[in-house]
């Protein structure tokens, strides 16, 4: 697990995207990959997301990734995060019920935001 030092730079609502983004890493990890520990390729998954937070142009108005208008993710790690996600997202729920409420909230709040633009 990445020390919180790396949090430190981040804005509270990046720092809870990440936190989720994080979790939803592990579970993934931890269903498919047969090591005790986060694999190497979830690893580098990890840091590149924690990567593209800390660049995040929205800061604490970032809307969650799958309304976000800017694709900072390059093709291969899109294409990894999105399958993170469709697996580890129904299961975030039972094993991170909190970060999965706030994140919820945060796509509310993101909607919200757009629909004041219009």
């Amino acid at each position: 697990m990445i020390k919180n030092k790396p949090l430190l730079n981040l804005l509270p609502r990046l720092q809870r995207e990440y936190k989720t983004v994080e979790a939803m890493i592990s579970i993934f990890c931890k269903n498919h990959h047969e090591s005790p520990n986060i694999c190497d390729d979830c690893q580098e998954l990890r840091d590149y997301a924690m990567e593209r937070l800390q660049k995040c142009p929205f800061g604490e108005d970032k809307t969650t990734c799958i309304k976000c208008p800017v694709h900072c993710y390059r093709p291969i790690m899109r294409e990894k995060i999105r399958k993170v996600m469709r697996y580890s997202g129904s299961r975030m729920i039972f094993m991170h019920p909190i970060l999965t409420i706030q994140h919820l909230l945060d796509e509310k709040k993101g909607r919200a935001r757009n629909q004041l633009k219009k």
